[in-house]
Protein backbone atom coordinates (compact mmCIF):
# COMPACT_ATOMS: atom_id res chain seq x y z
CA UNK A 1 0.00 0.00 0.00
CA UNK A 2 2.57 2.17 1.01
CA UNK A 3 2.23 5.70 2.52
CA UNK A 4 -0.96 7.97 1.61
CA UNK A 5 -0.32 11.61 2.54
CA UNK A 6 -3.10 13.98 3.01
CA UNK A 7 -3.65 17.12 4.01
CA UNK A 8 -6.90 18.85 6.13
CA UNK A 9 -7.49 22.39 6.91
CA UNK A 10 -9.49 24.50 9.35
CA UNK A 11 -9.36 28.47 10.54
CA UNK A 12 -6.02 28.93 10.15
CA UNK A 13 -4.80 25.38 11.40
CA UNK A 14 -2.87 22.95 8.06
CA UNK A 15 -2.80 18.79 9.24
CA UNK A 16 -0.77 17.06 7.40
CA UNK A 17 -1.24 13.02 7.54
CA UNK A 18 0.88 10.38 6.84
CA UNK A 19 -1.26 7.08 6.68
CA UNK A 20 0.50 3.74 6.85
CA UNK A 21 -0.68 -0.18 7.45
CA UNK A 22 0.77 -0.81 11.28
CA UNK A 23 -1.06 -1.28 14.72
CA UNK A 24 -3.14 2.02 14.96
CA UNK A 25 -0.44 3.94 16.87
CA UNK A 26 -0.68 7.78 16.36
CA UNK A 27 1.77 10.45 16.94
CA UNK A 28 1.04 14.05 16.54
CA UNK A 29 4.11 16.16 16.04
CA UNK A 30 6.70 13.99 17.19
CA UNK A 31 4.50 13.17 20.74
CA UNK A 32 2.28 10.64 21.99
CA UNK A 33 -2.08 11.32 20.47
CA UNK A 34 -2.90 11.29 23.91
CA UNK A 35 -0.38 14.19 25.12
CA UNK A 36 -1.38 16.35 22.39
CA UNK A 37 -5.12 16.53 22.35
CA UNK A 38 -5.80 16.02 26.60
CA UNK A 39 -9.41 16.50 26.21
CA UNK A 40 -12.20 13.54 25.08
CA UNK A 41 -13.68 15.64 22.73
CA UNK A 42 -10.51 16.53 21.10
CA UNK A 43 -9.49 12.90 20.82
CA UNK A 44 -13.37 11.72 19.45
CA UNK A 45 -12.96 14.28 16.57
CA UNK A 46 -9.33 13.38 15.78
CA UNK A 47 -10.92 9.27 15.63
CA UNK A 48 -14.14 9.97 14.50
CA UNK A 49 -13.35 8.77 11.19
CA UNK A 50 -11.00 6.25 11.99
CA UNK A 51 -13.74 4.06 13.95
CA UNK A 52 -16.74 5.02 11.46
CA UNK A 53 -14.88 3.03 8.53
CA UNK A 54 -13.32 0.52 11.35
CA UNK A 55 -9.94 0.78 10.56
CA UNK A 56 -8.98 2.44 14.05
CA UNK A 57 -6.46 -0.53 14.81
CA UNK A 58 -5.67 -1.22 10.84
CA UNK A 59 -3.37 2.05 10.38
CA UNK A 60 -0.02 4.19 11.69
CA UNK A 61 -0.99 7.65 11.48
CA UNK A 62 2.11 10.72 11.77
CA UNK A 63 0.62 13.74 11.96
CA UNK A 64 2.02 17.20 11.34
CA UNK A 65 -0.03 20.30 12.68
CA UNK A 66 0.34 23.41 13.01
CA UNK A 67 -1.60 27.02 13.34
CA UNK A 68 -4.70 27.78 14.72
CA UNK A 69 -5.82 26.29 18.53
CA UNK A 70 -6.41 22.88 20.00
CA UNK A 71 -9.51 22.39 18.05
CA UNK A 72 -8.87 24.04 14.88
CA UNK A 73 -6.12 21.46 15.11
CA UNK A 74 -8.12 18.41 15.36
CA UNK A 75 -10.96 19.35 12.99
CA UNK A 76 -8.16 20.06 10.74
CA UNK A 77 -6.59 16.29 11.71
CA UNK A 78 -10.17 15.03 11.24
CA UNK A 79 -10.85 16.18 7.95
CA UNK A 80 -6.93 14.93 6.93
CA UNK A 81 -7.71 11.21 8.11
CA UNK A 82 -11.38 11.22 6.68
CA UNK A 83 -9.37 12.09 3.26
CA UNK A 84 -7.03 9.37 3.81
CA UNK A 85 -9.87 6.87 4.68
CA UNK A 86 -11.35 7.66 1.49
CA UNK A 87 -8.08 6.94 -0.71
CA UNK A 88 -7.42 3.68 1.57
CA UNK A 89 -10.76 1.83 0.39
CA UNK A 90 -13.56 3.85 -2.37
CA UNK A 91 -16.94 2.61 -0.03
CA UNK A 92 -15.29 5.03 2.96
CA UNK A 93 -16.59 7.86 1.00
CA UNK A 94 -20.15 7.31 0.94
CA UNK A 95 -19.57 6.57 4.98
CA UNK A 96 -18.06 9.62 5.43
CA UNK A 97 -19.57 12.17 2.98
CA UNK A 98 -22.98 11.99 4.89
CA UNK A 99 -21.74 13.27 8.59
CA UNK A 100 -19.90 15.79 6.83
CA UNK A 101 -16.38 14.83 7.39
CA UNK A 102 -14.98 15.73 3.76
CA UNK A 103 -16.50 19.09 3.59
CA UNK A 104 -13.92 22.16 4.23
CA UNK A 105 -15.27 24.34 6.86
CA UNK A 106 -14.83 27.74 4.80
CA UNK A 107 -15.87 30.29 8.35
CA UNK A 108 -12.81 32.21 9.44
CA UNK A 109 -11.93 34.78 11.85
CA UNK A 110 -13.75 37.88 10.55
CA UNK A 111 -10.94 40.86 10.37
CA UNK A 112 -10.86 44.15 12.88
CA UNK A 113 -11.87 47.56 11.18
CA UNK A 114 -10.55 50.57 11.89
CA UNK A 115 -12.08 53.15 14.00
CA UNK A 116 -14.07 49.83 15.92
CA UNK A 117 -13.15 48.21 19.09
CA UNK A 118 -13.00 44.19 17.29
CA UNK A 119 -14.71 42.97 14.17
CA UNK A 120 -18.11 44.20 15.07
CA UNK A 121 -17.93 45.67 18.56
CA UNK A 122 -17.83 49.40 18.50
CA UNK A 123 -16.44 52.25 20.75
CA UNK A 124 -18.31 52.91 23.49
CA UNK A 125 -20.97 55.72 22.37
CA UNK A 126 -21.13 58.95 24.48
CA UNK A 127 -24.40 60.82 23.59
CA UNK A 128 -23.63 63.83 25.83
Amino acid sequence: MGIIHKIGRRKCAVARVYVQEGTGKITVNKREFENYFPTATLQYKVLQPMSMTENATNFDVKINVHGGGSTGQAEAVRMAIARAMCEVEAENRAILKPEGLLTRDPRMVERKKFGQKKARKRFQFSKR
